[in-house]
């Protein structure tokens, strides 16, 4: 009993809906079906980002640019849509996983065979990418009368009462629950993370973990990248700007230690869902969506401190009084 009471998932679940419970007492509609389910959806995006951010900090490393991998892609696949609106919306999202793998191969290379520290390389190619998408798009924007019809209604499409982007978003957990859990690559990013001397010892290849952590976390930013700009109709330099924070603040708040080789695909899940609830909750309540930020921030902070509190290995005793004899 004490195991699922001190479990991340556990207590974030109910965290959850204490604040679900909250919310409804001052708005009861917030609680029905219909809008749970839109708030799903709204959340969609950041889940699956934090799940690619979660493979990422689980090898000791950081990837921030997950939002301009989203948005050059997302510009990208646009502009492809207005010169080929009849190209297979299939072969545009391969497109779309295939270009984010590459940012993200990029990011893995640079820390693998360069040795720079992740934090340095992802800042830098978050500023490299935001930069080419003002060269091809020559600062414009990409609007909603540019793009093909069916280019637009993939993610808008309902399917057994949900739109496909809430499907795509339940593929990636399932496909991701099943990795880390069921196969070799999985269990590599938890050693390297967990112990990167002892997973070297084991004959696993460190910079080779990372640079798969960083092709993943790449390739789910550029589906996302599709399904953002299909979803609301446009395409610009700034789309997603800041989202890198959300998609950190969900990893932290759902235990993924920065410190690597802790976390899980649920936790990073319902720390996305926590922050998705309070984005869709603050306008219902007349709170300013602006203090979002401060929201986020200020659960990182919390966040950090219990993990590190509840990561810390207990002390061992090594002078212990004796009992006095009977």
């Amino acid at each position: 009993m004490n195991r699922y009471l001190q479990s991340r998932e556990v207590i974030l679940s109910a965290a959850i809906l204490m604040l679900i419970l909250l919310i409804s007492l001052r708005f009861p509609a917030f609680i029905a079906p219909a809008n749970l389910a839109n708030v799903f959806n709204d959340t969609s995006p950041l889940m699956i980002l934090a799940i690619g951010q979660m493979i990422v900090i689980l090898t000791k490393c950081i990837d921030l640019s997950v939002a301009a991998t989203l948005a050059l892609t997302g510009m990208v696949v646009s502009l492809l849509n207005i010169a080929a609106p009849d190209l297979p919306l299939v072969v545009t999202i391969m497109i779309a996983l295939s270009l984010g793998a590459v940012l993200g191969m990029v990011n893995g290379l640079l820390v693998w065979k360069l040795n720079i520290p992740p934090i340095v390389v992802t800042l830098g190619t978050m500023t490299i990418y935001r930069g080419v998408i003002f060269l091809i798009s020559n600062g414009k924007w990409v609007n909603a009368h540019e793009m093909s019809p069916a280019f637009k209604a993939l993610p808008r499409h309902v399917f057994l009462g949900f739109p496909l982007l809430s499907w795509f978003a339940l593929a990636v957990i399932v496909i991701a629950a099943v990795v880390m859990t069921r196969t070799t690559l999985g269990r590599a990013f938890y050693a390297v993370g967990g112990n990167p001397h002892a997973s070297v010892y084991t004959g696993l290849n460190v910079g080779r973990t990372q640079f798969w952590a960083f092709t993943i976390s790449g390739a789910l930013a550029g589906l996302t990248g599709y399904l953002w700009v299909s979803r609301y109709a446009v395409a610009y330099v700034d789309i997603a700007g800041g989202f890198e924070l959300d998609v950190v603040a969900a990893c932290v708040i759902g235990g993924i230690s920065i410190a690597g080789g802790i976390g899980s695909v649920g936790g990073a899940v319902l720390g996305a869902l926590f922050l998705g609830v309070i984005k869709n909750a603050l306008p219902v309540i007349n709170i300013s969506p602006f203090w979002q930020l401060a929201i986020s921030g200020t659960a990182i902070i919390i966040a950090v401190v219990l993990n590190s509190r509840a990561n810390r290995p207990p002390g061992r005793i090594i002078l212990k009084q004796s009992e006095p004899a009977a």
